[in-house]
């Protein structure tokens, strides 16, 4: 059986009976349906884009051909997420979560790398039970040349300046 599920703001779903044909739409309890195996979600990011995660463990992440200079921009503009952005350059691998220290809550935290994730900055994927984020280098660079290069410079030279790491 084939159901369509979109969970509602309260803890309801509507389902389509779609493999008898019958086209009724009934309201059930949310908790009944709680299995996500035939489920894919679906995300818009800062951008608009639209980008589906087949589980409840793949993040969603745009494609290079979605991702946007003002998003992208946009997450460079803030402290916290340019200190990630120079974490994971100055790497060159992948980081945990835990690896990258921000002076934030843990929910704030989390934010800064859905945003990041979203506008096509960081590429995020589960490694066991940690979370890896690694810089899309190679997407951005093809995208918009020498513009990371440059962030990171310019970001490089304010420390400098101005006495930060």
């Amino acid at each position: 059986m084939v159901r369509d599920r979109r969970v509602q703001g309260s803890k309801s779903a509507l389902t389509a009976d779609s493999a008898q044909g019958s086209g009724r739409r009934r309201y059930g309890s949310y908790d009944t349906h709680r299995s996500t195996a035939d489920v894919k979600l679906r995300w818009v990011s800062y951008n608009g884009s639209v980008a589906t995660a087949p589980s409840t463990r793949e993040l969603a992440h745009p494609a290079r051909e979605d991702i946007r200079l003002e998003g992208v921009l946009h997450a460079l503009a803030d402290p916290m997420r340019l200190s990630v952005v120079r974490d994971l350059a100055a790497a060159d691998e992948e980081l945990s979560c835990s690896q990258l220290v921000l002076p934030v809550t843990k929910s704030t935290t989390t934010h800064h790398f859905r945003v990041l994730r979203e506008s096509g900055v960081i590429q995020q994927v589960y490694r066991g039970t940690a979370k890896m984020n690694g810089l899309r280098r190679e997407d951005l660079d093809a995208l918009f040349p020498e513009l990371l290069d440059s962030v990171l410079a310019a970001a490089s030279g304010q420390a400098d300046r101005l006495g930060g790491s």
